[in-house]
């Protein structure tokens, strides 16, 4: 019998010992949190949901929420010619690439519009891959404004000036995407001041595109951009 109650006892006392030590490890598990390149709406349950939309253009989670911010916004365009609304009528690829690999000339770019055959590319520097997404959508909105093998200065114009626009607006309806100290929130938020400083015109957006060294052989036209 006192057998019996000392294995009892035992029993009981490993029993609360184990609840009580369930109970401090409940307290202490972190909580599922969003990426901080995310706003709060971006749940993992509510990017599930937008999975669906978005998984013939990227393997990476972040581009599907780059580009459902696009939403709403100057860039709702660039949103439409990544899913096959282009010229190529056929999805725009995304993903992360080190641009030295392709052209050691790109090695310092953001970014890079591709054509390879009758499909289209955005790659996005691998330096870029902690951006908030709400930048990441921004660049987006520009690059896929690049739909063929030609390029000119008009265009570049035309893109940077919808990248400061879409800028804009993304900062309006997602503020925390205001990272300051990130490479390229730091890149969006020189758009958007000379956006501001043109009245939000293309005047000295379109100065920064004929000062820059890496244009200096394009074109001052290319088709559908015959304007500067």
């Amino acid at each position: 019998m006192e057998v019996r109650r000392f294995i009892k006892n035992t029993l009981s006392i490993i029993t609360v010992l184990f609840a009580i030590e369930t109970a401090v490890f409940a307290a202490n598990a972190p909580e599922l949190t969003v990426p901080h390149q995310y706003p709060a709406k971006y749940t993992p349950e509510y990017i599930k949901q937008i999975t669906p939309t978005y998984k013939n253009i990227s393997k990476d989670e972040v581009f599907y929420v780059a580009l459902d911010m696009l939403q709403d916004t100057e860039g709702m365009f660039s949103r439409n010619a990544i899913l096959g609304n282009n010229l190529s009528q056929r999805p725009i690829k995304i993903e992360f690439r080190d641009l030295g690999q392709i052209n050691e000339e790109y090695a310092t770019f953001d970014a890079l519009g591709w054509k390879k055959g009758k499909n289209l590319y955005i790659y996005i520097s691998n330096r870029h891959k902690d951006a908030p997404a709400g930048a990441l959508a921004a660049l987006l909105s520009h690059e896929a404004l690049h739909q063929d093998e030609f390029n000119s200065l008009a265009e570049e114009t035309y893109a940077w000036t919808m990248e400061a626009f879409v800028w804009d607006d993304i900062l309006k309806i997602y503020p925390e995407s205001n990272q300051e100290n990130n490479a390229l929130v730091k890149r969006e938020n020189t758009l958007k001041k000379l956006l501001e400083k043109g009245n939000y015109s293309n005047k000295y957006i379109k100065k920064a595109v004929m000062q820059n060294t890496g244009y200096k052989n394009l074109p001052s036209y290319s088709p559908g951009f015959d304007n500067l």
